[in-house]
């Protein structure tokens, strides 16, 4: 029965244990093509990690893995006892293989994952070859239902006279099953009651207890048969969980595959035309490409979350635990660019009607929010407000926005160019969600904005409202200097520049004027210390390069850069790679624990495709390129991580120097950065959006 009998064999210890989430640094993101399909699911570390239903916003398990246990002394853990091989089906398919050896060849676990493009279901062929006959295989599941370990319940029970475990939690379900059924099973609060517990500690499965709730719980069940299939179904209610494990079962295997990976393989098929003699000889665009689609919602279409992840989850996750499954209109706008240089205009498009679905009243974005546009973070963050702009502009540069089109989008237009003008120059947080202030990356968002602004009101004939916007840019653009260019400071004499743009100047007076002033360097709650205002260095001055406010030989250009790659380049073993900004603290610590608060930051990948882009501005061609690989090389098989680990290996924490950290893997944004980076190599020109008018280049 489906039914909870809440009072045969419950199990003791309640709640149990904290139940964490999994590293942020996924090797695999996957989810079927067809547009029914729902589900959304992760890898790492060889086994099945969160899955998401029923949209991409909600995580509803922790991990689903696999322990090996002999009854009497051997117990084995496929996380950590492992070696770990992973493959896809085909490139750019989204289906996994994955081969664990268990140390001393005592085990070969085979796995086969994917989720059923019909249904509500993540599927596990598995493939058990122990080096000797005792060995047994069982199988736990960590329930998380609505994006949380507590309040969970779990219990054993059978759907059709099939054996299932079920979990539930506000509304939510899940049932696991298993083709060859299993002799013991077991629900229990992790850490007091959980079966992973007992196997731990008798290699076998003593206990089985019915029910287990409401807490922290896990289920267990074992052994598995050595050529098993496993189902874990989802719905809103425990019997539709179990009807979507039982049908998925019931189906071949084989032909779900089959039909999982005809269906990717037709999608990149239909991209080809547009790539093909549009890019550099690139390793990874279908991967990125299917990144991208994997991460846009099909309930709520056009957003794309950041990451299917949660950074340091295994420790506590940053957002209180909710991670990246969110959309953050800065990256949603740059997946927006990455599919326009594939030629996937009408994916573009649907990314513009959720942006203006989205939008606040008063114009502007939320800095994050969940997938129907309530906020979740809401500080004012105002190149998010700039960048929706520059979007529709791309859009009209392709021929996409005609004046049906324009009339649609028009008040939110007006409503966003309003809102620049009345908040701007300054944001109450920089790009990277930390401080106030006038920033060269925002005030180089915000101009460019304007100016594409005034291109479209002219065309549709609101020249009045277009001569404020450029009035107001070019403004703007005669400031930038005295707002955040500054010299004389240590650092400038300590690396032998005259001058550079600094990172944010917290005021609105002249930057000379105040880069003595000290400034509390914030990480949200949390400060890595005080610097002077002028001795902190970000790599966000060459935004105004990328936006066309200033030539790449513009020697303070030039004196910037070279105190850029002193105070924050970093030397990997596949070439450059940069830090934020000076004293970053998201990320790791010295030691290599998790971050929780404070840290130092490390460097992201994305930001050597950022530079790249300025050396395809500069004409150096030959030196984008070889960035271009650089960037290739930091990725996990396509995967592009947040950060890489820069300083000496720490093995015994999975961190080597110039791999990825626990911190988002993949992140759209730079997934989306490598995706036109390979356009912009193409063509020796950079196809991000820059301003068109001339006064404001100077």
């Amino acid at each position: 029965m489906t039914t909870i009998d809440k009072t045969a064999d419950p199990a003791p210890g309640a709640p149990g244990h904290f139940s964490p989430w999994t590293s942020g640094a996924k090797t695999g993101v996957g989810r079927a093509h067809n547009t029914s399909a729902v589900i959304s699911f992760t890898i790492g570390k060889g086994v099945l990690n969160e899955v998401y239903f029923p949209q991409m916003d909600i995580a509803s398990i922790r991990e689903c893995s696999f322990v090996i246990a002999d009854g009497r002394d051997f117990f084995s853990d496929e996380r950590t006892d492992a070696r770990q091989r992973q493959w896809t089906a085909a490139r750019g398919v989204p289906a996994f293989s994955i081969e664990n050896s268990g140390i001393g060849n005592s085990y070969i676990i085979r796995k086969d994952i994917l989720s059923d493009p019909l249904r509500n279901t993540v599927l596990q062929r598995i493939r058990f070859d122990p080096c000797r006959p005792d060995l047994q295989l069982y199988v736990f599941l960590t329930p998380h239902l609505h994006n949380s370990g507590w309040d969970n319940e779990a219990w054993t029970g059978e759907y059709k006279g099939m054996p299932m475990l079920f979990a539930a939690c506000d509304g939510l379900s899940l049932a696991l099953a298993c083709t060859s059924g299993w002799e013991r099973s077991s629900v229990g609060f992790i850490g007091a009651s959980d079966g992973y517990t007992d196997l731990l500690q008798n290699k076998k499965l003593t206990r089985q207890y019915s029910y287990a709730g409401k807490g922290n719980v896990q289920l267990c069940a074992g052994p598995i048969g050595n050529n098993s299939i496993i189902a874990i179904g989802f719905g809103l209610r425990p019997e539709e969980a179990a009807h979507q494990a039982r049908s998925s079962l019931l189906d071949d295997f084989d032909n779900i595959w089959q039909r999982y990976v005809r269906e990717w393989k037709d999608w990149h098929q239909s991209m080809k035309k547009a790539i093909k003699g549009n890019t550099v000889k690139a390793k990874y665009l279908r991967e990125s490409s299917a990144a991208l689609r994997v991460s846009e919602s099909r309930r709520y279409p056009g957003a794309i979350i950041a990451s299917l992840s949660i950074p340091w989850g295994q420790s506590k996750g940053v957002n209180h635990g909710l991670g990246y499954h969110l959309v953050w209109p800065r990256d949603l706008v740059e997946s927006a660019w990455g599919l326009l240089a594939l030629g996937a205009e009408e994916d573009a498009l649907r990314i513009l009607n959720y942006l203006f679905t989205v939008q606040n009243a008063d114009g502007k974005w939320s800095q994050n929010m969940w997938l129907d546009g309530r906020p979740c973070l809401d500080k004012i963050q105002m190149d998010q407000v700039a960048l929706p702009l520059l979007l529709v502009h791309s859009c009209f540069r392709r021929k996409l926005i005609d004046r049906n089109t324009w009339q649609r989008y028009k008040a939110g237009i007006l409503k966003a160019v309003s809102f620049i003008l009345h908040y701007g120059p300054c944001t109450q947080e920089d790009r990277w969600e930390q401080q106030p202030g006038l920033s060269p990356f925002t005030l180089a968002a915000e101009i460019a904005a304007l100016v594409a602004a005034a291109e479209l009101l002219r065309h549709f004939g609101d020249k009045k409202m277009a001569k404020r916007c450029l009035s107001m840019a070019d403004g703007w653009n005669a400031m930038i200097e005295m707002w955040t260019y500054v010299k004389g400071t240590a650092t400038a004499k300590r690396c032998g520049a005259d001058g550079y743009y600094i990172r944010i100047n917290p005021s609105n007076s002249p930057a000379q004027d105040v880069k003595d002033h000290l400034l509390n360097i914030h990480h949200h709650l949390h400060d890595t210390g005080q610097m002077p205002v002028g001795d902190i260095v970000s790599v966000d001055a060459l935004a105004l390069v990328r936006f066309g406010l200033r030539r790449a030989d513009d020697p303070r250009i030039l004196s910037t850069i070279a105190v850029i790659d002193h105070e924050l380049k970093k030397d990997l073993p596949a070439g450059p790679c940069w830090r934020r900004f000076t004293k970053d603290g998201y990320g790791e610590d010295e030691a290599g624990n998790p971050f929780q608060g404070v840290g130092i930051g490390r460097s992201w990948p994305l930001l050597t495709g950022e530079r790249a882009h300025y050396e395809i501005a500069a004409g150096n061609i030959g030196k984008a390129r070889k960035l271009f690989h650089t960037m290739e090389a930091l990725s996990y098989n396509g995967l592009f991580p947040e950060q890489v680990w820069d300083a000496g290996d720490i093995p015994d924490k999975g961190l080597f120097k110039g791999r990825y950290t626990n911190s988002a893997m993949p992140l759209t944004w730079a997934q989306a950065e490598y995706i036109k980076l390979a356009v912009s190599l193409r063509h020796k020109k950079n196809i991000r959006h820059a301003a068109r008018h001339g006064a404001a280049l100077q």
